[in-house]
């Protein structure tokens, strides 16, 4: 299982599809000590892996207490980051409080086409000195992948890349509207250009040794399965069954694109939060409605619950109309 945490909502960039909405700190976000308490209560609820998240985790001054913390208490501790502000002395820090892993952002070979997303000047050369950064400190890394229409024919490219700087993974994010996103909806891939996507990716995933995962994409176990194709994997989508994220003030949410709240682990343990809250066992139940409900890759793929809740106007387990797929039972099988 594992946990997200958004550590702050200051970023150094302004992300066009960022789901947060991060820039600015905001005042009430969860402080030192408050970390320290959910750390525990994560650990407590069951989770394995924590992700430090942000807005840009980097720029919370405690960030390496945090980890180091996290890690003494038995978690695995990952950050996800732009990767803009990882200089040799950053990735040593990170590497010596015990961090484990780094996801960081790339959304483009193209330098000016992946600043302008980013809003950031020279974000392209920054975030891949703090790949090369990392790689020299020996903490391992993955590069991350958010697919719009205007990239989605760099993303062989880009893992080819990421098995040149020595990347562990590439894992391809496909947008689902939530936060900044929404005013770029437009942008994302239409349904037929998502499914010959997902077998695209898993396509390259025979050429290359290192995994490459679509992420909110989980009809990708379906594809997957049918060329043969091995993954590690157990389930598509895990929001509320063995995944869920926590905003900088402390509101838990079944996924990030989810904006669903919970609870607040200030007024409440986390721990009590992802046992006891009633939407979660909902989630758990997987008694989805339409083809979902009545897929033989229920199971397996459980459909984009978050895409299922946009795209329905508010129900989260209705079916996930992106999916072209036709179980048995289904008008039109395939």
């Amino acid at each position: 299982m594992l946990v997200s945490w958004n550590t702050t909502n200051q970023c150094n960039m302004f992300c066009d599809h960022c789901y947060r909405e991060a820039g600015a700190r905001l005042e009430d976000e969860l402080d030192t000590d408050q970390a320290k308490r959910l750390i525990r209560e994560i650990k407590k609820a069951g989770f394995h892996i924590m992700i430090f998240s942000g807005g840009e985790p980097l720029m919370r001054p405690d960030i390496y207490e945090l980890g180091a913390y996290a890690t003494q208490q038995g978690l695995r501790a990952v950050l996800g980051t732009n990767g803009s502000l990882i200089t040799p002395q950053v990735a040593g820090a990170l590497k010596e409080a015990g961090f484990m892993a780094a996801g960081v952002s790339l959304d483009s070979l193209e330098p000016e086409k992946n600043n302008t997303f980013r809003k950031l000047d020279r974000a392209f050369e920054l975030t891949v000195e703090g790949m090369e950064n990392l790689k020299a400190a020996g903490l391992p890394f993955q590069v991350h992948t958010t697919v719009m229409d205007w990239n989605v024919n760099e993303l062989e490219g880009l893992t080819d890349f990421a098995v040149e700087i020595g990347a562990m993974a590439h894992h391809i994010f496909f947008l689902v509207p939530t936060g900044r996103a929404i005013n770029i909806e437009e942008e994302g891939l239409r349904v037929a250009e998502y499914e010959k996507t997902i077998a695209r990716v898993m396509e390259k995933q025979k050429q290359v040794k290192i995994e490459i995962k679509p992420t909110c994409a989980p009809q990708f176990m379906r594809v997957a399965d049918k060329k043969g194709i091995p993954v590690r994997f157990s389930r598509g989508c895990l929001a509320g069954i063995s995944y869920c994220i926590i905003s900088p003030r402390g509101d838990v949410q079944p996924c990030a694109y989810m904006d669903i709240r919970l609870g607040n682990v200030k007024e409440q343990a986390f721990d009590e939060i992802w046992h006891k809250n009633v939407m979660l066992q909902e989630l758990r139940s997987t008694d989805y409605k339409g083809k979902c409900g009545i897929c033989d890759y229920k199971d397996r793929c459980g459909g984009c619950r978050a895409r299922a809740y946009y795209y329905s106007g508010g129900d989260y387990m209705a079916e996930d109309e992106w999916c072209l797929y036709r179980p048995r039972g289904y008008e039109g099988h395939e």
